[in-house]
């Protein structure tokens, strides 16, 4: 018996991929769009970047249930499943995404595509919970403290020194110091926690103190 005959009696002649449950595939497709939706959600929610995309929201809804849609062609057709790995194989995305969370949540689109569409429900809704619970858990922790950059101007060396003396136990960083004559410009990194602003109300009462200027930061540069 030749490898072709092999092949042909394994897969060809087996029915296993020309069978076509029309319940189940809508069931996936369901279960597809349900989740899609539910990541569509929690990422609404707990979006922390600089300018929310709407379209790249949905676009993570329609991505679960397309992936899902690939997943039971190729499962169904074992002709197609190689047609179709020859045509993705082809193809290049060059949408730059620029923050790393939402490739994370490009990924959880597409492996909750995948696996649903494979009818690994119980898979799917495991790892999505898991999912949920894992950036619930730090985007609490990251909303336990905010990082602000305080631009400072001000006159003198002696009013620097106590600008410095007056962030007491918060922890900071000086990032530039710009002199120009006796005026000085400062900027500090400085982690707040509980958003804890009292040491700008510090800062403000030195003399020589001309402003203070507090930006929140996220510690990304998006541009």
């Amino acid at each position: 018996m030749s490898v072709r005959d092999v092949i042909k009696n394994s897969f060809l002649e087996s029915g296993l991929f020309t069978k076509v449950d029309v319940v189940n595939m809508l069931l996936s497709l369901a279960a597809a769009l349900l989740i899609g939706i539910i990541i569509y959600l929690i990422y609404s929610h707990f979006y922390t970047g600089v300018i929310f995309s709407r379209s790249f929201a949905i676009t993570l809804v329609g991505m679960s249930v397309l992936t899902c849609m690939v997943t039971l062609a190729i499962s169904s057709n074992v002709v197609v499943s190689l047609g179709m790995v020859g045509a993705l194989s082809i193809v290049r995305y060059r949408t730059a995404v620029k923050d790393p969370m939402d490739l994370l949540y490009l990924f959880w689109s597409i492996t909750v595509g995948i696996t649903v569409g494979a009818q690994m429900y119980l898979l799917a809704a495991v790892a999505s919970v898991v999912m949920f619970l894992l950036i619930l858990l730090f985007v609490k922790k990251q909303q336990s403290g905010s990082i602000y950059v305080a631009v400072i101007h001000y006159d003198g060396d002696s009013a620097g020194d106590e600008i410095l003396r007056s962030f007491g136990r918060t922890r900071f960083y000086v990032k530039s110091k710009t002199m120009r004559g006796q005026k000085t410009e400062m900027a500090v990194e400085v982690m707040c926690r509980h958003n804890d602003l009292s040491f700008s109300e510090k800062i403000r009462a030195i003399p020589g103190v001309t402003d203070v200027t507090l930006i929140q930061y996220n510690g990304e540069y998006h541009g």
